[in-house]
C-alpha cells in the first residue's frame, strides 16, 4: 500500500521536499487493562507507519541531496502520565527514532525536526478520551491546532531540531530529565488529569 502511494506521488509529483508524518491515535487506560490488539494498533499506526513511509520517501529526499522531515511525537514522548503508558511508548520510539534519523541523514542533506506537542483541541481525544472531560481539565495548556500548524509550517527549510509546545511542558519535561522524583511527583499529580 505505502509503495503504491509512493508510486505515485512520484508519478503525480516527482520531486518530495517535505514529509509531515501526523498519524496517530491514543488510548487512555491502563497499562494493564489496555486490548493487547490496541497496543499492536497503536504501534503499527504511531511508530511502523512513521517509519515506512519515512523509509520511501526518506530515500527520495536523499537521491535528491535535500529535503525536511517532521515527525509529530508528543509530550507524552518525554513525560509519561498515568493512563497513556502505551501511548508514550509509542512517542518516546519516535523520539528515538528521529533522533538517530536526523544523525545519519543530516550528512545527505535531509533535516529531521521532531514536534512534541502537549493536547491540541483536536478529535484525538474523542477516541483517546473517554471520558470526554481531559481538554476541560487541562484546558490552561491545551494548544490551539492551527498556531501550531503555523509555527511547524514556518520550521520548513530551516535546521530545527525539535518543537516542543507548551512552553510550561517543555520545562517540566526538561525537569523530568534533570530530578525523576520532582518529574515524576509533576507528572502524577498536576499533569495526571485522566
Amino acid at each position: 500500500m505505502i509503495e503504491q502511494v509512493v508510486g505515485q506521488i512520484e508519478n503525480d509529483i516527482g520531486r518530495v521536499d517535505v514529509l509531515v508524518n501526523a498519524a496517530g491515535f491514543g488510548h487512555f487506560e491502563t497499562a494493564l487493562e489496555t486490548p493487547m490488539a490496541t497496543v499492536e494498533q497503536m504501534f503499527r499506526v504511531n511508530v511502523l507507519g512513521l517509519m515506512y513511509l519515512t523509509r520511501a520517501l526518506g530515500s527520495l529526499m536523499v537521491d535528491q541531496g535535500v529535503g525536511q522531515i517532521i515527525n509529530i511525537a508528543s509530550m507524552a514522548g518525554k513525560m509519561a502520565t498515568q493512563k497513556s503508558a502505551i501511548y508514550s511508548a509509542t512517542k518516546f520510539a519516535v523520539i528515538g527514532y528521529s533522533n538517530g534519523l536526523r544523525l545519519e541523514l543530516k550528512p545527505l542533506g535531509v533535516q529531521v525536526t521532531t514536534v512534541n506537542p502537549g493536547p491540541i483541541d483536536t478529535d484525538f481525544f474523542k477516541i483517546a478520551d473517554q471520558t470526554g472531560q481531559y481538554l476541560e481539565t487541562v484546558d490552561w495548556i491545551v494548544l490551539d491546532p492551527e498556531r501550531l500548524a503555523k509555527r511547524i509550517v514556518r520550521a520548513i527549510g530551516h535546521p530545527k531540531r525539535e518543537i516542543n509546545a507548551p512552553f510550561l511542558m517543555s520545562a517540566a519535561a526538561q525537569l523530568y530529565d534533570l530530578a525523576p522524583s520532582v518529574g515524576d511527583y509533576l507528572a502524577s499529580t498536576i499533569f495526571n488529569q485522566k
